[in-house]
């Protein structure tokens, strides 16, 4: 079993890879209207991130255990808690996947040209497929595979927007009018809804605890490392591209990151940020289709789910969790193969969003039940982190709206079904 353990830097490129990813490239257009308060909320997301990291690292140092955050509910309220925290948390994973995907082929199109969407489709089921057989083959390859990617996307993404501050001009990140009339507190709070997406994936590190060398104390600094350096490197991308491209044309832009390299080289340029894109985005797929697997592994483990899905292969890999994974994924690939559902990714990204916050609040709330049970070293400090982690999240989840607050919260309820039709009957034979 220890042969197919992974250490640090597999699991630090595990936490950076699953941040970083469709984000880096939409949100300098979205952040545009924004001006310099777009910064701001790089910071405010940034330290919430780092919070939520510190929160996720005490949790996994007490409780190494493959699953991740129902394994963390689970200590604190008990196994009910713990099936709908696990079910949401495995479901939402599919619907991010889907957006990466699809992101991941589209970023292709100046390769690809005119194809119709059936055969986008047929290459995003292809890729799809390619990186569940790569999880097939066990933690340490998909891992060793994730090194790879997150070395790849480093590169361009710390060269690129280094090159634009040489082309930095603060003129170019004005604060539009219709947003320099918002209060403060609405402003930032809108800010900082955008960015946290960037940040999704802070805690995917803690899903294959069982499969990690030394869990409790490689973790943690992956966790914390990690999440620093993609804060580094979100801003360093926003202030780069922000400070190139005036806000006027930057808000209009498709592909912030093609604008940015042709103004600066001109040429065919954009040919080489399609790969760059592309590959960004495979590095995020391949970490959330090893984190997912890992899910619902836990859950099997745990008795929350049937024990089909602790089942793995010669190769130490949960492979009905991670076939069953792909499969809840193809559907939803079928479904953004029509151009105008396709349009609605950006909208289904919010929905995803919203119910990981239900997630990581449940996970701060049960850090704090578990300190004051056990009131230990440190006991003031972890609780002051657990607190500001629950403020973070409630502050983001009251700036949502309502109608996206509902829709996030289908992700809990569908799971409704499955506890009703086996694990409230389990429970009570």
């Amino acid at each position: 079993m220890s042969g197919n353990k992974i250490g640090f830097w597999a699991v630090f490129a595990l936490v950076t890879g699953s941040q970083i990813g469709t984000g880096v490239f939409l949100l300098p257009a979205s952040l545009a209207p924004y001006g310099g308060y777009s910064l701001a909320g790089w910071v405010i997301s940034g330290c919430g991130a780092v919070v939520l990291a510190l929160v996720f690292g005490l949790l996994c140092a007490r409780f190494p255990q493959t699953g991740g955050p129902h394994v963390y509910v689970s200590q604190a309220f008990g196994p009910v808690a713990a099936f709908f925290t696990g079910w949401t948390y495995w479901v939402i994973s599919w619907v991010s996947t889907t957006a990466v995907v699809v992101t991941a082929i589209g970023s292709l199109s100046p390769f690809l040209g005119g194809l119709s969407s059936t055969y986008y489709l047929l290459l995003e089921i292809v890729l799809l497929f390619t990186i569940t057989v790569l999880n097939l083959k066990g933690v340490k390859t998909a891992g060793g595979a994730e090194i790879f990617l997150t070395l790849l996307k480093f590169v361009p993404l710390l060269i690129i927007p280094l090159a634009a501050l040489a082309f930095f001009d603060a003129g170019n990140m004005v604060v539009e009018p219709q947003v320099a009339s918002l209060p403060m507190s609405t402003l930032l709070g809108q800010v900082a809804l955008l960015t946290l997406w960037g940040f999704i994936g802070v805690e995917s590190a803690t899903a294959p605890a069982g499969a990690v060398e030394n869990a409790s104390k490689t973790i943690p600094r992956a966790i914390i490392m990690g999440t620093i350096c993609v804060a580094l490197l979100y801003l360093i991308n926003s202030v780069g591209i922000m400070g190139l491209i005036p806000g006027g044309e930057l808000v209009h832009s498709k592909a912030p990151y093609v604008d940015a390299v042709q103004r600066m080289f001109g040429g065919n340029w954009h040919f080489g940020i399609a790969i760059i894109a592309s590959i960004v985005c495979i590095g995020t797929l391949n970490a959330w289709m090893l984190t997912s697997g890992q899910i619902v592994l836990g859950l099997a483990q745990d008795g929350l789910m049937p024990k089909f899905f602790g089942k793995r292969n010669e190769n130490d890999a949960p492979v009905v969790g991670i076939i069953v994974s792909c499969l809840g994924i193809t559907p939803l690939l079928v479904l953004t193969a029509n151009e105008s559902i396709a349009q609605q990714v950006t909208a289904i990204i919010d929905f995803s969003v919203t119910a990981f916050l239900f997630v990581y609040l449940a996970c701060a709330v049960a850090l704090l039940r578990v300190l004051f049970r056990e009131r230990g070293k440190y006991f003031l400090l972890q609780v002051f982190l657990g607190s500001v982690a629950v403020s973070y999240c409630g502050w983001v989840i009251y700036e949502t709206s309502v109608k996206t607050l509902l829709i996030a919260s289908f992700f809990v309820v569908s799971g409704v079904p499955v506890y009703l039709m086996w694990y409230k009957r389990r429970r009570k034979a």
